[in-house]
């Protein structure tokens, strides 16, 4: 009885914190101070200790140390408020599965909507991965959190790329509006959305070969529901190799389709839920949406093949290690295939530039030369480690995306970066200006960028997901 009026008691003064505490899309949206005394004096926007939904002592400590180094102040400023934001405001829940109270859950949200992203709660936590080095550490039981949560997503509905709160959490499932008509279905209580996304399973084992390589953590993964995912995500993949005709002229029926009302048309699929037509004799995998949750027009999607075939072969490490060697060389063996495709099918002529790798192609000879802000991008395939940036093939694509030759490359007074259409002509998104830097060796490129990035945050100090490239005050999410 003492146990249970003191879980009451601690369940009551959480909720009255969390009350207490202001909603941060609309905190984030204003200045507060103490301001930088940089140029920009830029805001400070963490929320006060007791509304953070994680505290990790380990990123205090870094943010305490590198405010000694970055000597700029408005950069400094830039960093304190972005690099705990996660874990200031994302981390939803954690807890533990109802049927095992040794299987740790974290329920990570995508900023301002609550709902769990495949992608984003694997991206969101990669700021943290170069502090991870132990299985005690506190960011460790995030990490196990998610990668057991994105198991059980997996292993419910592994064509979804987000989904709701866990039923342990407590937490009511969100609606997201749409009405959406999708093959296989799915349970709304358990799927926020439903969209194909190839980079999403690629996302579950980055996120597992990332702690592994941290913590060297080999019996987690033998623990849960891991290896099963592990074979889920790969049938997933491997099912959507199928081409639109069959050999005789005949339709072949797709294991996805996915059609929703709506007057944009990068939300849904052509062709009653199928997409445009495919000749898959490539040997690359589909992809119905991109990393950006908008519809691919040729679903061979590129980068999102060689974030899966990287990983792919990083995961099948994990799988050797525990012995199981006949799944660990299933995953060796189409990671290599993936990659002799992505070379042979991937890489088209320009007459300009030489040979570059297309965004994406249907096999019949159509391709898609842009590139998107979204990870994975052309420009990001450095930094998931699928080449070296020094690729000389990578270089050529890399100075078209940078180029009015992209036609989604924005440029303007404030900013120049890749956008997309998922936020329209105009606005180009930092995230893109990050991974530019990141892929970088030139210092008059990495500076100017970072320089725009620090005087592009309209006085807020956090890094918007785009920005009217013209207007900084136009941006969408503040936070």
């Amino acid at each position: 009885m003492a146990f249970t009026m003191f879980s009451i008691i601690v369940l009551c003064l959480a909720a009255l914190t969390a009350a207490q505490c202001p909603d941060y899309t609309s905190y984030s949206a204003n200045p507060h101070p103490p301001f930088s005394s940089g140029t920009h004096n830029l805001s400070y926007q963490r929320p006060s200790p007791s509304c953070r939904t994680f505290n990790s002592s380990y990123v205090e400590a870094t943010i305490t140390r590198l405010k000694s180094i970055i000597t700029d102040p408005d950069l400094s400023r830039l960093f304190e408020n972005a690099f705990p934001n996660t874990l200031d405001t994302t981390v939803k829940w954690t807890g533990h599965a109802a049927n095992n109270s040794a299987e740790e859950l974290a329920f990570i949200i995508t900023g301002d909507i609550d709902a769990m992203w495949l992608r984003d709660s694997a991206n969101q936590l990669q700021s943290y991965l170069p502090l991870l080095n132990d299985t005690v550490h506190e960011l460790s039981s995030l990490y196990r959190g998610v990668i057991n949560l994105q198991s059980r997503y997996l292993l419910t509905s592994p064509y979804c790329n987000s989904f709701q709160p866990p039923i342990e959490s407590g937490l009511q499932p969100n609606s997201n509006g749409a009405s959406d008509a999708v093959t296989p279905s799915y349970n709304p209580d358990i799927v926020f959305e439903c969209k194909y996304e190839l980079d999403s399973l690629a996302a579950f084992l980055e996120v597992s070969t990332n702690y592994y390589t941290a913590t060297n953590d080999l019996s987690f993964f033998n623990r849960f529901q891991w290896v099963d995912a592990v074979q889920a995500v790969l049938n997933t993949a491997t099912s959507m190799m199928i081409p639109t005709y069959a050999a005789n002229g005949a339709v072949n029926q797709l294991p996805y389709t996915f059609t929703t009302d709506t007057t944009d048309g990068s939300q849904t699929l052509d062709n009653k839920g199928t997409g445009n037509p495919v000749q898959n004799n490539t040997g690359l995998l589909r992809s119905a949406f991109r990393p950006s949750d908008d519809a691919c027009i040729y679903e061979l999607f590129i980068p999102a093949n060689m974030m899966f075939a990287h990983y792919l072969n990083t995961t099948s490490t994990i799988l050797f290690a525990l012995g199981n060697f006949n799944l660990a060389t299933q995953m060796t063996t189409l990671s290599a295939s993936l990659t002799a495709a992505i070379t042979e099918h991937g890489i088209v002529s320009d007459p300009v530039y030489g040979n570059i790798y297309a965004y994406e192609i249907d096999g019949y000879g159509s391709r898609n030369i842009m590139d998107d802000a979204n990870i994975p991008s052309l420009v990001s395939a450095p930094f998931f480690g699928y080449l070296s940036q020094n690729d000389s093939v990578y270089q050529a694509t890399r100075k078209v995306l940078l180029s009015g030759d992209n036609p989604y490359f924005m440029r303007g007074s404030v900013i120049n970066a890749i956008g997309g259409p998922h936020d329209g002509l105009g606005y180009a998104w930092p995230m893109a200006s990050i991974v530019r830097i990141l892929t970088s060796d030139d210092d008059d490129e990495i500076y100017s960028t970072l320089k725009e990035l620090v005087g592009s945050t309209d006085g807020l100090g956090l890094l918007h997901e785009s920005i009217n490239t013209f207007d900084q005050g136009d941006y969408t999410r503040p936070w």
